[in-house]
């Protein structure tokens, strides 16, 4: 067999190349787009598979210089920790919160059930907190960051499982949210407030950027991520009934982010929120690429069965809180029942599964303005911190079997 080490920038150069035939094959395969899956996601999936025949068959195997992917990585989260601001927390009002318990709620159950089923199948627990919020509530973000973690802590093929199921989450979270809503809908006879006309969404249009503001942008992102790391240095060095807590570069960044977010808005500063939200996305697409391209599916293999009986106990944890946990605390209205469509995308996928969810719905039912402002401003604003705390108490307490 061949082997081939690619450096940095030859790394890079392939990933982006997968990237670009991700995005070509979305803007023209309807499946693709309708359960929201990401360019990286399929670019890097095909490459990998790509990589697991060439493996399989002995004839080539590649190395990665992924060295790059932590700085991404945490470009990425400090701009989420950019859209943390209080003044939309007012704006939401106590529904706000009563979302985000459900959610953390969800977070504690599927960690919980992930642990359960991985110890019954006689494999480290913390594998099930990989196939539980780190991917499913987290996503693929998540899912890349927390599988290095975890495989620099010992635990070999954590970042294949946690990326697969963060995949598998995002098609089955979307395609349950649509039903969940019209079960009660038609059950209840829902509908929305009669003249209720106020938009359903906004949509993020980066217009003209102004390239001063595109380099403030940079300025905001960097500072704050390296203020971040040593934030995270310090908080790492907790130690909890026993137990050191091990948190992901980016927590910190998040945090210093926030932080600078809201003591602007106080001051009345403007930050550069588009430039800020752009670079977010560009670094998003650029860490998930690498990360996915890098996967060793070959790894999976032994952990296959254990993976698909966690997954099918997490789709039906997620139809119990959507349909009559959610759905309930959030008032059996017909806004509760768009909330309950989204918080399927959301628990198993991401926040644009959630707003992909909510608009099936409201195009064929009529709008929800309350659903388009929670959702998403949970989404963007608690659920990143709040799970990266649970996940962390999960894997320093969870008890290693191997």
């Amino acid at each position: 067999m061949l082997h081939i080490t690619l450096d940095m920038f030859q790394t890079s150069a392939l990933a982006m190349a997968f990237f670009a035939v991700g995005h070509f094959l979305t803007l023209r395969i309807r499946l693709l787009r309708r359960y929201c899956i990401p360019p990286p996601v399929t670019g890097g999936l095909i490459f990998s598979l790509a990589h697991l025949l060439c493996h399989n068959l002995n004839i080539l195997s590649l190395s990665f210089d992924t060295s790059v992917q932590t700085l991404f990585m945490t470009v990425f989260f400090t701009s989420i920790g950019y859209t943390a601001g209080f003044a939309l927390i007012k704006q939401g009002g106590s529904k706000v919160f009563t979302f985000l318990g459900v959610a953390v709620g969800l977070i504690f159950m599927q960690n919980v059930a992930g642990c359960v089923v991985a110890s019954m199948f006689g494999i480290d627990p913390r594998l099930g907190v990989c196939s539980g919020s780190i991917s499913m509530v987290g996503g693929h973000g998540t899912a890349a960051s927390y599988g290095q973690v975890l495989e620099a802590a010992g635990l070999e093929g954590a970042s294949v499982a946690a990326i697969a199921c963060a995949t598998f989450g995002l098609v089955a979270g979307s395609a349950m949210g649509g039903p969940v809503a019209e079960s009660v809908i038609s059950k209840f006879s829902l509908k929305r407030l009669a003249g209720d006309d106020s938009p359903s969404h906004t949509d993020f249009h980066y217009g003209k950027i102004n390239p001063d503001s595109f380099i403030q942008a940079a300025v905001y992102l960097l500072v704050a991520a390296g203020m971040g790391t040593v934030l995270t240095s310090c908080l790492n060095g907790i130690t909890v009934f026993g137990a050191k807590l091990t948190f992901p570069v980016y927590i910190g960044a998040m945090v210093v982010a926030a932080f600078v977010r809201n003591f602007f808005d106080w001051r009345k500063i403007r930050i550069p929120s588009s430039e800020i939200h752009l670079w977010g996305n560009a670094s998003l697409s650029i860490f998930l690429s690498i990360a996915l391209m890098s996967l060793k599916l070959w790894e999976l293999a032994s952990l296959a069965v254990p993976i698909i009986a966690i997954l099918s106990v997490q789709i039906v944890i997620m139809f119990i809180f959507a349909r009559f946990v959610m759905f309930n605390v959030m008032g059996r209205d017909y806004e509760a029942a768009v909330m309950s469509a989204g918080f399927c995308g959301f628990g198993m996928g991401a926040t644009p599964n959630a707003m992909a969810n909510m608009q099936a719905v409201v195009k064929k039912h009529g709008l929800a303005p309350q659903a388009f402002l929670i959702v998403p401003l949970v989404g963007s604003l608690f659920i990143d911190f709040i799970n990266g705390l649970i996940i962390t108490l999960f894997l320093s307490f969870a008890p290693s079997v191997m």
